[in-house]
């Protein structure tokens, strides 16, 4: 049987309606009630029902997405028990996806982290107009060069033909008109701020002054880091570190697919709302076998994929 990689969206892959055909099954019922619990909100219901505007909102999307992506994960364990995966990845929000089921927090500290993750985010975001633009086809020189005339940097590197840049909103518009003029396309995100940036500063010290009382433990599986495109260090601290790194830092998802393929994995399987991991995939490299778990028919869907 092939080796597997197992993957989780970040924040943007959220709808009303996820998640809420998994909880027909009780045990991952209360799975959604233990998220009740610990944020002291019902994020079930904003899962299942909506609205999409509040379910948008960071501290609310983000242990949303986590929770409905490690729903769709235990969905797929009861119907193929049998199945092994090699190694865990996650862009952005999704890579605590990846260490809870990696063993390295467990599932309330988890809820918890993202709640404040994404409130410290939105509170970053709140200090100054900001924002993020997708530029599809650059070269390497071409991008240094967008940079350096809109003084922004480079947030996401998703695949060798699109990568995203982030910073203030007036350099975002730089960028657009600069990227226009070198003939390539770019398209301005509809987001809160330039996440993955230096203006994500306040949210890390935030972030990194709540994780001080979270137990990191050592993974179970190699999982993948966005900042470095390599797999995390075995040392809880040092992953602690990584993911504070990550609120500032680029990530590099076109890197960290290079190393699961170099590491030999043939099959990536996306759990979690959304398909964005599973397009980016085909983008990076269409040879590569990949499946999206979002709902019971997509689990259904999945058994060719895994020769079941």
């Amino acid at each position: 049987m092939n080796e597997k990689l197992c993957m989780f969206a970040g924040q943007g892959a959220q709808f009303p309606g996820m998640g809420k055909d998994f909880a027909e099954d009780a045990e991952i019922a209360a799975l959604f009630k233990t998220a009740n619990d610990v944020l002291g909100f019902d994020i079930a219901a904003l899962c299942f029902e909506g609205p999409a505007e509040e379910l948008t909102k960071s501290n609310i999307c983000q242990p949303a997405i986590f929770t409905v992506s490690v729903a769709a994960f235990k969905a797929f364990q009861k119907k193929f028990p049998d199945i092994r995966f090699k190694m865990a990845a996650g862009l952005s929000l999704g890579e605590w996806s990846a260490l809870h089921l990696a063993g390295v927090l467990d599932f309330e500290s988890a809820l918890q982290v993202l709640e404040a993750r994404g409130r410290f985010m939105q509170e970053a975001c709140d200090e100054q107009a900001s924002g993020m633009i997708s530029i599809m086809g650059a070269s390497a020189e071409q991008l240094e060069l967008l940079c350096e005339k809109s003084g922004i940097t480079i947030a996401n590197i998703n695949s060798d033909t699109q990568v995203v840049l982030s910073g203030i909103s007036s350099g975002i518009a730089t960028a657009s008109i600069a990227a226009a003029e070198m003939g390539l396309k770019a398209i301005v995100l509809n987001v809160a701020g330039a996440f993955h940036s230096p203006l994500m500063a306040s949210a890390r010290i935030k972030l990194s002054n709540m994780l001080a009382d979270v137990e990191f433990k050592k993974p179970t599986m190699p999982v993948l880091a966005n900042v470095t495109g390599k797999f995390h260090s075995d040392k809880p601290a040092e992953i602690k570190h990584a993911m504070l790194c990550q609120i500032t830092e680029s990530v590099r998802w076109f890197d960290c697919v290079l190393e699961a393929k170099a590491a030999g994995v043939e099959d990536y399987i996306e759990f979690g709302p959304g398909k964005v991991l599973s397009g980016l995939l085909r983008r990076i490299d269409r040879t590569l076998r990949c499946a999206n778990i979002q709902d019971l028919a997509s689990l259904e869907s999945c058994a060719k994929l895994l020769d079941a």
